[in-house]
């Protein structure tokens, strides 16, 4: 061969190449990208022309069924209407996904391989999405949205030792059916608060694991004390003497578990901060999108690391300063201390079925991190269950049920005494968080009859 002809031979392959490059971006790559975009009619034309999977609660109550529209078209019904949209989320042929909707839109429609694909075409075989079977509790959830009605705030449920999300409520929440009209932000797992004294849970974990510190160990309570160069203050400028930390905690110190922070020092509160999950979205089966992550946060929205000197180490410690967390994130934190100092991974399906009635996937359990030994979170959880005896967390108390907890009154607007009010705990079996947002009040009078009404109804 000549020279030219090794050079055409050349110029077609690399036309071949961009070819392939460009079929494979648009079929491979960007085939999500392609499914879920709303202007794609093909895409949106077809799927209504599948009858999706339903979803179901725990006690399989339908979440989301199908409706026969005109024709071979399906439209989606939500039995339960707000009550379940946060986590169920909607389908809309004019709004999108949101929620399990669209985490699990590849299973709902029953999507397959190619070839999979291509022989039920050549068969005529109807396409059935795959079903859900979520851990949600329809009971409990109804408790909680009563207990919300009239206010704006979160109830997130975790099962201990398994992650398994039992009741994810929030407010205000919207009408699957239309979606437009209203928020669909999630309060659970996008609303963004100062966690007040509930982070102290996170603060105890690190200065008992690291070995610094034990339940007896003396500290000093005394009000006014000088962190990071600014006078701090108890709740009602009330001042301590000599105590222990357990003390320290059921009386929620501000002074104590500031100085504990400062002494534990930025890397080893980053450390355990990280270890609980702080810092990244949640593990949990949910669009990415529809999560924050927790942790400080600067005005711009953008995470700030505890090593910067930007953060004051002390006072989010106690929950103050630039931190901000989501609801979930404090169910997690827990969770973990209930389950022996293992992070499991939230999840709200536990098994997804074929049309033939197989289980085909079953999410559930799996381990995010060891956060800390089980001997800590024992010390812990016996310093939580002293709150619920005899501190701040007594309205949250269960008739012949064992309950750790931890109040939190993070202050919002002093002046008008508007708060943002908190209660976290755990049983043997079930793990809650609880935020009532800008109301007047406690944590421990408003939030914790709150968390007690849910475990209850959770059969605690």
């Amino acid at each position: 061969m000549n020279p030219p002809i090794y050079r055409l031979f050349g110029l077609v392959l690399i036309l071949f190449a961009v070819l392939i490059g460009f079929t494979s971006r648009w079929s491979v790559f960007g085939a999500t990208a392609l499914r879920e975009n709303r202007e794609n009619s093909r895409v949106i034309l077809e799927e209504q022309q599948i009858k999706r999977g339903v979803i179901r609660a725990a006690d399989g109550s339908v979440l989301a069924g199908n409706t026969r529209l005109s024709g071979d078209r399906y439209g989606r019904r939500y039995p339960f209407g707000r009550e379940f949209a946060l986590a169920v989320g909607f389908d809309s042929v004019q709004f999108g996904r949101a929620g399990l909707e669209r985490h699990y839109n590849d299973a709902l429609t029953g999507r397959k391989d190619e070839l999979a694909g291509i022989l039920d075409e050549l068969t005529a075989k109807a396409r059935v999405g795959d079903d859900l079977r979520t851990t949600l509790r329809p009971r409990a959830q109804a408790v909680a949205n009563e207990a919300l009605r009239g206010r704006k705030g979160a109830v997130v449920a975790l099962d201990v030792k398994t992650g398994a999300v039992r009741v994810l409520a929030g407010t205000p929440s919207f009408n699957p059916d239309r979606p437009d009209r209203g928020s669909t932000f999630n309060t659970a797992t996008q609303g963004l608060y100062p966690p007040g004294s509930t982070f102290k849970v996170v603060t105890a974990t690190a200065a008992i694991d690291s070995g610094r510190y034990e339940p007896d160990s003396r500290v000093n309570g005394e009000n006014g004390k000088v962190i990071s160069g600014t006078p701090l203050n108890n709740f009602g400028g009330a001042s301590f003497g000599d105590i222990t930390l357990t003390e320290a905690l059921t009386r929620s110190v501000n002074t104590v578990w500031a100085e504990v922070g400062t002494k534990l020092g930025r890397k080893r509160m980053q450390e355990y901060m990280e270890r609980f999950g702080f810092y990244e979205d949640p593990p949990m089966d949910y669009p990415d999108d529809q999560m924050n992550a927790s942790g400080p946060r600067d005005r711009q929205g953008k995470l700030v690391p505890m090593t910067s000197s930007r953060v004051d180490v002390g006072r989010t410690a106690i929950g103050q300063a630039l931190l901000l967390v989501t609801p979930l994130q404090m169910a997690s934190v827990a969770q973990t201390v209930g389950n022996g100092g293992v992070r499991m991974e939230p999840r709200l399906v536990e098994r997804v079925i074929d049309p033939d009635g197989r289980t085909v996937d079953e999410p559930l359990p799996e381990r995010a991190q060891r956060v800390m030994s089980p001997e800590t979170a024992e010390k812990v959880g016996t310093m939580m269950r002293s709150v619920v005896r005899e501190g701040s967390g007594t309205a949250a108390a269960l008739e012949g049920v064992e309950l750790a907890g931890k109040t939190g009154t993070a202050e919002i607007d002093i002046a008008r005494g508007i708060n943002d009010l908190w209660f976290i705990g755990f049983t043997d079996e079930v793990a809650v968080a609880v935020i009532i947002e800008r109301e007047q009040g406690l944590g421990g009078t408003v939030a914790a009859p709150i968390a007690r009404r849910v475990l209850q109804a959770l059969g605690q």
